[in-house]
């Protein structure tokens, strides 16, 4: 097993800490981006970024309800999102096994 196994979307500390606190949700559950910073300690800006990257890849959905100061985005872990981590800690074990 290799590092290229390593799902490099995923990889990236944010990314990962993202997708393993969507993770322990049930599945189908989401959380409201404004939780979601809190939890994570990032600027808008970055889980923005961040959020984007892992929705174009499918990993996320997310879905915005109402309009102005009122609106609310819910962000929550698709399937295909719980089997790239799942992917992604198999190799992880996969690499740390040999040590």
């Amino acid at each position: 097993m290799t590092a290229d196994a390593l799902d490099p979307l995923i990889h990236a500390p944010a990314r990962l800490r993202l997708v393993a606190t969507l993770a322990a949700l049930p599945e189908g559950d989401a959380l409201s981006f404004t939780r979601l910073q809190h939890m994570l300690d990032l600027t808008p800006g970055n889980l923005i970024t961040h959020l984007r990257k892992l929705e174009e890849a499918g990993y996320l959905s997310s879905e915005k309800t109402g309009n102005g100061t009122a609106s609310r985005t819910s962000i929550g872990l698709t399937g295909q999102g719980r089997a790239a981590l799942d992917a992604y800690t198999s190799a992880l074990r996969g690499l740390l096994g040999g040590l």
